[in-house]
C-alpha cells in the first residue's frame, strides 16, 4: 500500500493529465458500480460509505471544455436508490440528465442501471452526488472538474490542486433521518456531525515546490456546515466562484457554505524552513448544539521539508472571512434590469400534524409527486403544460416564460442560516442583507451593484433577505433548495418550471431512464397524481401531514399532565433538598481528603477530552485534532 500521503494527494494531482489540452473534444466514459464500502476517514469510527468500484473517495470526473461526459450508473446498494446529480452544470438541452429524483428523472432502484450523456460547455470547478433523500452525505460525492484550454488565469499558476471540504458523521443517513424527522425533535434541530474533513481524511500532507504558484479548487461537499478555510502564512488570490471566473481579489480568509466552490491562487515561499497548515473550522453558529465529541476543524499541510515537523494551527480570536458580494465576474455582465417577473419565496419552519418540524417556501412543503415533473411537463397537452396547478399543490412550481429577466426575493422568517442553491442556472446576487434585516422592502432600496457577483449557491442569513435575478433561458425543470440536506429533507425546495412548450419540441427521454421508471414502478405521463384523464385532478398526489389542530389534543392533553407532575417533583425534591441537613465545608473537605489527588484532570481539553501533552503526531508534532480548540 502506498503511504497515506502519495495516496491521498492522489486527488490533488489528477488534474495534471490535462496540462495539454486537446484541440479535438473527447469522449469520457465513467462505468460507476455503486455499492458500499468500509472506511474510517477521521480515525475515529469504522462506518459503512457508499463507494464507486470500491473506491472511496470516489473518482474525480474531469473533462476539458467540449468534450462529451457519459457516466453508466449501476446500482449495487441493494437496498435503496440512487441517483447523480453533476452539481453546477446547466444540462442546457439535457435537463433529463440532472439527476433529480422525482423531478428529472425516477430513482435508480436497487439493480438498475441508468446513463447520463452530455456534453460540458463550462469551465470551472465542480462536484457530483447523488440527489436521493440525505444520501450523499453516506459519500457518494466527490469533485467534478472542467478544464479550460481558453483559462484567462492560465499565465498566473503552474499547477492545479483540488482540495475538498466536509463534515462527517458517524451513524449513516438513513438512522439519522429517523431520529431528526420525528415528534422527538419538535424543534427541527439539525444533527450535527462528528468531524470536519479536507480530501476525506484528518491529516492530509501536500508536498509543495518552492517558488510555485498553485491553483487551488475548493469545493465544500457538507451536507450541513459552512466552513471558514485559510492557509496560514500565505495570502492568495480569489479568481473563481462556483465556476465563475471573477477578477482577482486578494484574501487571507473565505467562507464556503455548503455546495459552494472557490478558485483561489497561491504562491509558494522560496524557503522550506517549515511546513504550514491549511485550516478548514466549520461554521459552528450553525449547531443548535455543541456535543463533547465534535472535533470542528480539519487541518492538512503544505509539506516544504517532510523531515521538518507539522504545525499546530495557531488560534484565531475571530473570523473575518472576505465578503465575496463585491466581487466582479470577468465578462463584466451588468446588472438584468427591469425584472418581467418577481417571485417571493418566504422561508419558515413549523411543525405539522405529525409532530414533526418541516420547512416551507410561503406555507408550502415540498412533497415528491407521483410523476416527474419533466415527465409531466413533456406529457401535458399544449396549454396544460404552462398550467402551474397540473405539477402539484406540494411541489411549490412557477411556470416561466422563457428569456425573461427573473428577480427571486428570499426572507428568511426563520433563525438559522440557508445556503440556497439553484439548478441549471448561476444568478447575480444584487441584494444580501445582514442577519435580523428583515423582509426586503424595495421601497428602502440602496444602489445595487452595477456589476454583480455571479454563482449557483448564496447564504441566506437568519431572519434576513435575498434578492437574486437569472435569465430564463435555458428550457427545463430546475430546483431552486436549500442545500443543508436536512433543510431539503424538511421540504425546503422550489420548482421553476422553465418554457415546458420549448422543452416538449426538444427533448425526448432516452429507452434506459423509461425503464428504470418501470423497475422503480413510477409512472411517467400525467400530472402530479399520476392523471391523465384530467389534468387539474390531483387526487392522490402525495401531501403532507395535516396542521396540527387548534387547542388542546388527546395527547397534548396527557403530555401537559405528565409535563405537571413532574414539574410538582422537581419542587418537591427543591424544598427537600433546601431544608435537609448539609454538612459544612470542613465535614466535605474531611469525607474527600484533605490531599486529594487532583492530577487526573491535568491536561484535559476543555472542548473535546484530548491533551496537547497525550497525544504526539510525527516528528514529535502535536496532533491536528487540538485544532478543536482554536476558537475555545
Amino acid at each position: 500500500m502506498l503511504p497515506k500521503c502519495v495516496s491521498i494527494c492522489s486527488r490533488f494531482f489528477t488534474c495534471g493529465i490535462f496540462v495539454a489540452a486537446l484541440a479535438v473534444a473527447e469522449t469520457r466514459v465513467y462505468d460507476f458500480e455503486i455499492g458500499w464500502a468500509s472506511r474510517n476517514p477521521d480515525g475515529r469510527h469504522e462506518r459503512r460509505v457508499i463507494a464507486i468500484n470500491d473506491q472511496w473517495p470516489i473518482p474525480t470526473i474531469e473533462a476539458t471544455v467540449g468534450d462529451r461526459i457519459v457516466v453508466n450508473a449501476h446500482n449495487h446498494l441493494g437496498d435503496r436508490a440512487t441517483s447523480l446529480h453533476f452539481h453546477g452544470l446547466f444540462q442546457n438541452g439535457t435537463n433529463h440528465m440532472d439527476g433529480s429524483i422525482g423531478v428529472t428523472q425516477c430513482p435508480i432502484p436497487p439493480g438498475a442501471s441508468m446513463t447520463y450523456d452530455f456534453v460540458v460547455d463550462q469551465p470551472g470547478t465542480y462536484w457530483y452526488h447523488s440527489h436521493e433523500t440525505a444520501q450523499y452525505p453516506d459519500g457518494l460525492r466527490g469533485p467534478m472538474i472542467v478544464h479550460d484550454p481558453n483559462h484567462p488565469y492560465a499565465e498566473s499558476y503552474d499547477e492545479e490542486l483540488v482540495l475538498t471540504l466536509s463534515d462527517w458523521y458517524h451513524e449513516e443517513m438513513s438512522q439519522i433521518v429517523k431520529d431528526f424527522l420525528t415528534v422527538t425533535n419538535p424543534t427541527g434541530a439539525e444533527p450535527v456531525p462528528q468531524s470536519a474533513l479536507q480530501n476525506d481524511t484528518h491529516d492530509l500532507q501536500v508536498p509543495i515546490t518552492p517558488g510555485k504558484k498553485y491553483f487551488l479548487r475548493i469545493i465544500n461537499l457538507s451536507a450541513f456546515a459552512s466552513h471558514y478555510f485559510w492557509i496560514e502564512g500565505h495570502e492568495f488570490e480569489i479568481i473563481e466562484l462556483d465556476g465563475v471566473y471573477h477578477e482577482p481579489t486578494k484574501a487571507e480568509m473565505v467562507y464556503l457554505t455548503a455546495a459552494q466552490r472557490v478558485g483561489v491562487i497561491f504562491t509558494a515561499k522560496n524557503e522550506t524552513s517549515r511546513n504550514y497548515a491549511m485550516v478548514a473550522a466549520m461554521d459552528q453558529e450553525m449547531f443548535d448544539v455543541i456535543p463533547d465529541d465534535l472535533i470542528p476543524n480539519a487541518v492538512s499541510y503544505l509539506v516544504y521539508d517532510a523531515s521538518k515537523p507539522l504545525p499546530v494551527p495557531e488560534p484565531v480570536d475571530e473570523f473575518e472571512p472576505i465578503d465575496d458580494f463585491n466581487l466582479i465576474p470577468t465578462d463584466r455582465e451588468e446588472i438584468f434590469k427591469s425584472p418581467a417577473r418577481t417571485i417571493t419565496l418566504n422561508v419558515s419552519m413549523e411543525n405539522l400534524g405529525d409532530g414533526a418540524n418541516y420547512a416551507f417556501f410561503n406555507n408550502i412543503t415540498y412533497k415528491t409527486p407521483v410523476v416527474p415533473t419533466l415527465f409531466t411537463a413533456l406529457s401535458a397537452n399544449g396549454d396544460d403544460a404552462m398550467d402551474p396547478l397540473i405539477y402539484g399543490d406540494y411541489t411549490n412550481s412557477f411556470v416561466l416564460d422563457q428569456g425573461e429577466v427573473i428577480e427571486l426575493v428570499l426572507n428568511n422568517k426563520d433563525d438559522g442560516k440557508h445556503p440556497f442553491h439553484m439548478h441549471g442556472h448561476n444568478f447575480q446576487v444584487i441584494v444580501r442583507s445582514e442577519e435580523n434585516a428583515g423582509a426586503w422592502d424595495p421601497a428602502e432600496a440602496s444602489e445595487f451593484p452595477e456589476i454583480p457577483m455571479k454563482r449557483d449557491t448564496v447564504m441566506l442569513q437568519p431572519q434576513g433577505n435575498l434578492v437574486l435575478r437569472f435569465r430564463s433561458d435555458n428550457p427545463g425543470i430546475w430546483q431552486f433548495h436549500c442545500h443543508v440536506e436536512w433543510h431539503m429533507k424538511q421540504g425546503l425546495l422550489v420548482t421553476l418550471v422553465e418554457a415546458p412548450l420549448a422543452l416538449q419540441k426538444t427533448l425526448n427521454i432516452p429507452a434506459d431512464h423509461l425503464a428504470v421508471c418501470q423497475a422503480a414502478k413510477m409512472p411517467t405521463e400525467g400530472n402530479a397524481a399520476g392523471n391523465t384523464v384530467d389534468w387539474l385532478d390531483l387526487t392522490g398526489q402525495p401531501s403532507p401531514p395535516k396542521p396540527l389542530p387548534d387547542g388542546f389534543t388527546p395527547r397534548g392533553i396527557v403530555a401537559l399532565i405528565f409535563s405537571i407532575i413532574s414539574g410538582l417533583i422537581g419542587t418537591v425534591v427543591i424544598f427537600w433538598y433546601a431544608y435537609g441537613d448539609i454538612p459544612d465545608q470542613s465535614e466535605e473537605e474531611q469525607a474527600l481528603g484533605s490531599g486529594s489527588d487532583r492530577s487526573g484532570y491535568e491536561g484535559l481539553s476543555s472542548s473535546n477530552g484530548h491533551s496537547f501533552e497525550e497525544d504526539n503526531g510525527p516528528n514529535g508534532s502535536r496532533v491536528p485534532d487540538e485544532t478543536a480548540r482554536l476558537l475555545d
